[in-house]
C-alpha cells in the first residue's frame, strides 16, 4: 500500500507513526523539532488521513505497509516513534526486522494484548463510544465543524476527544463534510487493533535486545499499568520506561515540551 507521508529535515531517518484515529498532522510540531536532527517521515497509516482505505486492517497489514515504505524510500535503518496503535505497529515491525531499527520509542501502549480483557477494558469502551459517535453523525445536517461537534457531543462528553476527532473531517462531493477515516473498516477490525504479542505465536516468549528502547507512559493513562512494566521488560529487557506527569493517553499533545525533552534525553544521552 502506498502510504501518504510528509518528510522534513535532513539526517538519519526517523519515522513517526500516529495512533488510532490519528494522522501525520498530529505529529507535525514534534516532527519539526526532531527535523533539526533527523530526516523525519510522518506517515498516515492505512485507513487514516490521506492514505488508502482497506477492509484488511491489523498489525500484519500495518507492518507490511511499513516494510514497503522502507523499500520504496531506500531506508535501510531508522529510528521509529509510535503512539498507541502506531506503537504496536512499531513493536511488531521491530520484532520482525530488528536489524532495521536504530532505536524504538513507544508512546503509551504495551506489547500485551488488550483483547484478552476486552469485555471489561476501559480502552475498548472508549473506542466503542468514539466509533459510535463518529458513525452517528448525519452529514446531511452538518454544515460546519461545530454542527458535527454538537452531534458527537451527545455521545462523547469529553470536549478534548471531540476536538481531536474533528481533525479527521474532510470535504467530499459538492464540498460536503465527511470523515477521512475509514470508520467502518476500523470498527470491523477493532479486535485486531487490540491484539498484542500473545496472539502471535512466533513472537510469544521472545525478547529483543538489538536496539535501544524507550517507553513513555502518561501518568493519568491506564494503557501502561504497573504490572505491564514487567511484561514490557520480558519482551524488551533493557527498555527505559519514563512517566510523563500530568498527561493522559495523548501525552504528546497534553505535555509536548516534557514529551520532547524525554525524547531528546533518550536519543542523545
Amino acid at each position: 500500500m502506498d502510504l501518504y507521508y510528509q518528510k522534513i529535515g535532513k539526517g538519519k531517518p526517523f519515522i513517526i507513526l500516529h495512533g488510532l484515529y490519528g494522522m501525520s498532522d498530529n505529529w507535525l510540531s514534534i516532527g519539526k523539532q526532531l527535523a533539526e536532527h533527523f530526516e523525519v517521515y510522518l506517515i498516515d497509516q492505512r485507513n487514516h488521513g490521506n492514505s488508502p482505505k482497506s477492509d484488511k486492517f491489523g498489525y500484519p497489514e500495518l507492518v507490511s505497509d511499513l516494510e514497503q515504505f522502507f523499500e520504496k524510500h531506500g531506508i535501510e535503518k531508522a529510528s521509529i516513534l509510535g503512539h498507541s496503535m502506531g506503537g504496536k505497529t512499531a513493536m511488531f515491525f521491530a520484532a520482525a526486522h530488528p536489524e532495521m531499527i536504530s532505536r524504538l520509542i513507544v508512546a503509551d501502549i504495551s506489547p500485551r494484548s488488550y483483547a484478552a480483557i476486552a469485555n471489561k477494558a476501559p480502552q475498548l469502551e472508549i473506542h466503542k463510544k468514539i466509533i459510535s459517535a463518529m458513525r452517528s453523525v448525519d452529514f446531511a445536517k452538518a454544515n460546519s465543524r461545530q454542527d458535527v461537534a454538537d452531534q458527537m457531543s451527545t455521545i462523547i462528553a469529553e470536549k478534548r476527544i471531540v476536538q481531536f476527532l474533528l481533525k479527521n473531517l474532510g470535504k467530499g462531493t459538492q464540498n460536503a463534510l465527511k470523515w477521512n477515516l475509514y470508520v467502518e473498516g476500523i470498527e470491523q477490525n477493532l479486535h485486531r487493533v487490540l491484539e498484542g504479542f500473545e496472539e502471535n505465536m512466533e513472537l510469544s516468549g521472545k525478547s529483543f535486545t538489538n536496539f535501544p528502547v524507550l517507553f513513555l507512559k502518561g501518568e493519568l493513562s491506564d494503557y501502561i499499568k504497573a504490572d505491564d512494566e514487567a511484561y514490557i521488560r520480558k519482551v524488551f529487557p533493557y527498555a527505559d520506561i519514563v512517566t510523563i506527569f500530568d498527561a493522559g493517553h495523548w501525552l504528546h499533545a497534553e505535555q509536548p515540551h516534557t514529551f520532547y525533552n524525554a525524547l531528546i534525553d533518550f536519543i542523545f544521552n
